[in-house]
């Protein structure tokens, strides 16, 4: 027994497809969260080897280089975010493979700012 698609059956599938939108600009947001966690994290660790980094990164004297860590860290997020959503517009993107990319960076982003690690840099 063949089916037959009737009209209505046909709009509706138009209708869906032109209403669904793609996950680029998502993916984009959740992947930038994980590169500006890992910059946090990667600050912490680097600020903590070089003197140099230390002092660059205090942007406010009484929070010291943690202003400038979380400063660097936003930065980078926003950066990523708007690259990857300009690039992601209009695209479907493996949601998985981001979704694993950014627990990957949230990981090493914790992993930089905990005390045994970072201070295993310092000089």
């Amino acid at each position: 027994m063949a089916m037959t698609t009737t009209r209505s059956e046909t709009k509706m599938e138009e209708e869906r497809t032109r209403t669904r939108k793609s996950n680029g600009p998502a993916a984009a947001a959740i992947l930038a969260a994980g590169a500006g966690t890992f910059t946090i994290g990667l600050m912490t660790t680097l600020a903590e080897a070089f003197a140099g980094l230390r002092n660059a990164l205090m942007w406010y004297a009484p929070s010291g280089p943690l202003s400038g860590k979380t400063g660097v860290g936003i930065i980078v997020w926003l950066i990523a975010w708007v690259a990857l959503a300009t690039a992601w517009k209009g695209r479907d993107v493996n949601i998985g493979r981001v979704v694993t990319w950014t627990f990957v960076l949230l990981l090493l982003g914790f992993v930089g700012t905990f005390p045994p690690v970072f201070e295993a840099f310092a000089p």
